[in-house]
Order: structure tokens, then C-alpha cells, then sequence
């Protein structure tokens, strides 16, 4: 591809307000006006550079979300305080009671919830379906249906989304396709590939430090206005929004990300190639026993290899609870949810990220519960790490001498 997203990330270049390399955090909620006629065409989104109120936007996340937005490929973005609160005002911005989204079955927990338990509330109803067969996509799409959801990689199966051929059926259905990239930054860029809206967690790996929460929703300049808009935008009325100083920092953190995603794919590459050789049941994109190995391949910035995504299966919850805790005490990691922090995470979804996803359902996109998903880090010496995690799999008869 000759879509660079790292350079276009290099390429941005602000100053401070007295020359600082960084740019000034506006640490302001609200903004002063020399005229009251400027007041009324900021109201109205007719006065370029000027702004209203922090809820609305600021520089500060001006910054960050052009950033994001030269990354991804996109027109604009706008940035929130959680990946949630990017999420689900995006969906009611283009939904509306009657309305119909034919959705990944493997997504993240709490996009799952609000999907299936909350939208409904709002006669906005979800088909979920296996995303990786396209005549199944299809075939769920009926006269009401508005959107098409997906992760790039999905949460926590790893199944990879064809986004170009679910965009080809979008447009031919007349539907926006939006899609996740949390899992895959850089490797992917979905937009690139004919996605209508792309949406992050800032909070996983474009931050990398777990110390803040905070979601972007990447797309054209119109559909930004309209989340935007004082009078019936849902980012702006929903009030999802992120504080200046967590965007000073995140974008900070973003300057890194090429570094920082080539090490988490290079070190879950070597494990994942390990346990595989080890006879775990192990699932990464990287690996060419995955199925969706050549098509994340025909998508992918090579330079950022497969993402810092894996999955093993012990055989029972009893036997990836042990591991996870011994692991942890082997200070290989922490036993946690979430990702892209600087130190290996594990959890059992089925219990954890998942767990708002009801057992049968779980039972039948085959999420066992012996499944651990584990985040890389940026382990200098990933053979010391394997070495240490394969003796804490013989020590529990996970694996034999």
C-alpha cells in the first residue's frame, strides 16, 4: 500500500504557545468571545477556529483527534473519555427507533451489552452474526438495516473482518460500515480499505501506559459535525468527552505507537509460534494455521506485523486460573483485562470482557472456558519470557517435560 500511517503521524507538527515541541494544553472549559456575533456563528458551526465549550471541543483534543485522523485516513475525528463513549454515539447518531445493525457475533463485552440489552430500549434491534461468512452477512441485512458492525481483529476469537468485501456490501445495501480497530492500529487502516467510520479505544494500545481511558471516532468531516452538533449531535448531547490534559498525554503516547506495535507483534509472533510447537491450541493471525492467516496479510502494513493479540487454550478455567495467577507471581505479567500496556496482560474472557455475552452464546461462537487471551509486551528478551512461561505450564501438567 502506499498509505504510510505512521508518516502521516510524523508528519503532524505543532508548537507551543511559547515554542514549546509540545503543543498547549487548553486547560479551559469554556472560551472567550471578542464579539457576541462570534458567539452565535460558533453556536451555529459557522466560526473556524473558534471555540465554545471543552464538551464540544478543544484544542487540545483538536490536536489529537487530527493526529488520529491523519493515522487512520479519514477526513477528521473527534475524541472521547472512554472507547464506549466512542462506540455508542456513534450507532444512535445513525440509528433511530425502527432501525436494524447487523453485527460481528465476536466483539467486545460491552459493545455486545449495548447492542443486545440497550439499544432495544430504543426499538434499534441487532442481528449478530459470523462476520467471516459474507453470504451470512448478507442474508441478515433487511430493509431497516442502517448499519454494519465489525472489529478488525475480533474480541477475544481473533477472527479477522474482510473489510473490503463487507464494504462492497455496505455500499450496496446503503449501509455504513463501521469498524473497530482498537486490536489492530497501524497493522490495518479500515478506512483505507472502504470502512465509512472508524473507532478506537485510546485506552489499549495508541496509549500504551493503562493510565488513562479514552476512545476516537475516525470519519468524514460532515458525519463529525453532525456528532457534533449543539442541537442533535450525539457526542455532543451524550457528553462523552475527553479532558484536555488525557489528550495532551495520549497524543504524547501516539508518537511512539510505530516502536511500540512493531515489538508487540514481533514478541507475540515468537510465543505464539511457540506454543503452537508446544501443541497448545492456539490462535494469532500471524500463525498459518489461522484462517484468516492470508487475508489479514492482503490487508496489513507489513511493518507492523500481526498485532500483539493471542489466544491459548489449558482445557478448563480451573487450569487457566492457575496458570494466569502462577504467572503473574512469576512477575511474567498481570492478570488483568485490557491491553497494549508495556507488560504481558492475561485474562479469561469468558469470565472477564466477555462475561456480559450470555453462556450459550458463548458456548456457540466457541469461547471455552479454558481460554486465556493474553496481550504481549515489549519484553526485551521474549525467549526468557517463554522459557519462564513454558515451566510455569509444566509445573501445572498444562504441558509435559
Amino acid at each position: 500500500m502506499s498509505f504510510k500511517p505512521a508518516n502521516n503521524i510524523q508528519d503532524l507538527q505543532y508548537f507551543g504557545e511559547f515554542g514549546g515541541v509540545n503543543p498547549s494544553i487548553s486547560d479551559s472549559s469554556t472560551y472567550t468571545f471578542l464579539s457576541a456575533k462570534t458567539m452565535f456563528d460558533t453556536f451555529e458551526g459557522n466560526a473556524e477556529g473558534c471555540y465554545l465549550y471543552s464538551r464540544h471541543s478543544s484544542p487540545s483534543n483538536l490536536y489529537l483527534g487530527e493526529a488520529l485522523a491523519a493515522m487512520e485516513g479519514t477526513e477528521t475525528a473527534n475524541v472521547s473519555a472512554s472507547g464506549m463513549g466512542a462506540i455508542t454515539p456513534v450507532l444512535m447518531q445513525l440509528c433511530g427507533a425502527g432501525n436494524h445493525i447487523v453485527s460481528s457475533r465476536t466483539i467486545y463485552g460491552g459493545t455486545y451489552a449495548f447492542l443486545k440489552n440497550f439499544l432495544p430500549r430504543f426499538k434499534i434491534d441487532t442481528s449478530f452474526v459470523d462476520i467471516t461468512k459474507l453470504e451470512v452477512v448478507e442474508a441478515a441485512i433487511t430493509k431497516n438495516t442502517k448499519v454494519l458492525y465489525c472489529e478488525s481483529v475480533s474480541n477475544p476469537l481473533l477472527e479477522v473482518a474482510d473489510i473490503s468485501a463487507l464494504s462492497k456490501i455496505a455500499k450496496k445495501h446503503n449501509l455504513k460500515l463501521v469498524v473497530d480497530n482498537t486490536f489492530s492500529p497501524l497493522s490495518i487502516s479500515p478506512a483505507i480499505l472502504g470502512a465509512d467510520v472508524v473507532i478506537h479505544s485510546l485506552t489499549k494500545f495508541i496509549n500504551g501506559s493503562s493510565d488513562t481511558v479514552g476512545g476516537v471516532v475516525c470519519g468524514t468531516q460532515e458525519f463529525i459535525n453532525q456528532l457534533r452538533n449543539v442541537n442533535d449531535g450525539a457526542c455532543m448531547l451524550l457528553g462523552s468527552t475527553m479532558d484536555s490534559l488525557r489528550a495532551a498525554s495520549v497524543l504524547k503516547n501516539l508518537r511512539t505507537l510505530h516502536i511500540r506495535m512493531k515489538q508487540h507483534s514481533k514478541n507475540a509472533l515468537f510465543l505464539a509460534q511457540k506454543f503452537e510447537s508446544d501443541g497448545l491450541k492456539t490462535v494469532y493471525p500471524g500463525l498459518k494455521s489461522h484462517p484468516s492467516h492470508k487475508l489479514f496479510k492482503s490487508m496489513m502494513h507489513p511493518d507492523y506485523g500481526f498485532g500483539g493479540m493471542l489466544t491459548i487454550d489449558v482445557g478448563s478455567s480451573e487450569k487457566a486460573n492457575e496458570l494466569m495467577e502462577l504467572m503473574q507471581n512469576k512477575n511474567l505479567g498481570y492478570l488483568a483485562v485490557s491491553l497494549g500496556f508495556y507488560k504481558t496482560l492475561f485474562s479469561s474472557p469468558g469470565s472477564s470482557t466477555s462475561s456480559e455475552i450470555p453462556k450459550e452464546e458463548l458456548e456457540k461462537i466457541g469461547l471455552t472456558d479454558g481460554l486465556i487471551r493474553f496481550s504481549i509486551g515489549l519484553d526485551d528478551d521474549i525467549e526468557r519470557t517463554y522459557q519462564m512461561m513454558h515451566q510455569c505450564m509444566i509445573q501445572l501438567n498444562i504441558l509435559c517435560k
